[in-house]
């Protein structure tokens, strides 16, 4: 059979599942699913492949029931309502019990098998008499996750700074872990409130160039380091990494820019650079 990547629910998952034998999906379209929590509607990727397997940590394995039709997405739009009669459930029975946690979203899958209550919370929470009290009201299955602020700005946040919508609520579906190290490389600000996302996180853009700086990185003296060129011997101030260039101070104290191609050799000293690990981390 046919296998395809499909991405669900508000949480963005993904997953490998089969098609009825013959048939084929295009990427965009809207597909009712079976998943581990029930019957959903989704979207199609691509075709799985032994590369798009390199890409997915043990994804969740299911079947594609059929095409979604025009009643399906009606269906699914419908859900609206049972998911605002959940929020104002919850925070009713919630206060009622004097929880500690603060709800963020809800999700009713589109089969009606069960409801996920997503929920921030600084302790853990007994939540076990308020999914009694849900599941009387709202006569299904409950589930209740518990996320992080990254998790609760995949789900609530709408646009970056940048002017797009957020990586989280777009193609991200792993948060990758980021450190101030990636900011420092880049030579970007460190103003906690320019290269903070709209969770308060460090951005996971900062990410993604990171390899391509260290790498360069890697081509250039250390900051520190001795080095002889044809205007002289000196000491390495800075780098420049995307340019390839670093700031030397020569002997008689002038500053100089001079490219990767101009140091002739380079005595390596005892300085060390930060590695991810000096920094906190910021995981997701």
């Amino acid at each position: 059979m046919n296998r395809f990547v499909i991405r669900y629910g508000q949480m963005r998952h993904i997953g490998e599942y089969e098609c009825v034998e013959g048939l084929t999906h295009p990427r965009g379209q809207c597909v009712v699913v079976r998943s581990d929590r029930g019957t959903e509607i989704g979207e199609v990727l691509c075709q799985a492949t032994e590369r798009t397997a390199q890409f997915l940590e043990n994804p969740f394995r299911g079947q594609i029931l059929r095409v979604a039709t025009a009643e399906d997405i009606a269906a699914g739009s419908l859900l609206a309502d049972r998911v605002r009669k959940g929020l104002a459930a919850c925070r009713e029975f919630a206060d009622k019990r004097r929880l500690q946690m603060d709800l963020v979203d809800v999700e009713a899958i589109f089969g009606g098998e069960r409801m996920v209550f997503y929920y921030v919370s600084e302790k853990r929470v007994d939540f076990r008499e308020l999914v009694k009290d849900l599941a009387r009201a709202l006569q299904t299955r409950i589930e209740m996750r518990q996320i992080g602020v990254r998790d609760e700005a995949k789900l609530l946040a709408d646009y970056g700074d940048c002017g797009k919508p957020v990586c989280c609520n777009t193609h991200l579906s792993r948060m990758p872990p980021v450190s101030m190290r990636m900011a420092k490389v880049q030579k970007t600000t460190l103003d906690p409130s320019k290269i903070s996302g709209r969770c308060g996180r460090l951005k996971c853009c900062l990410r993604y160039e990171f390899d391509t700086y260290q790498a360069l990185e890697r081509e250039l003296p250390g900051v520190g380091s001795k080095v002889v060129t044809h205007r002289g011997q000196g000491r390495v101030l800075a780098q420049e990494i995307l340019a390839q260039k670093i700031v030397i101070e020569l002997e008689d104290h002038r500053r100089i820019v001079v490219g990767k191609e101009e140091i002739l050799g380079v005595e390596k000293s005892k300085y060390h650079p930060i590695h991810d690990e000096d920094d906190d981390r910021i995981e997701p």
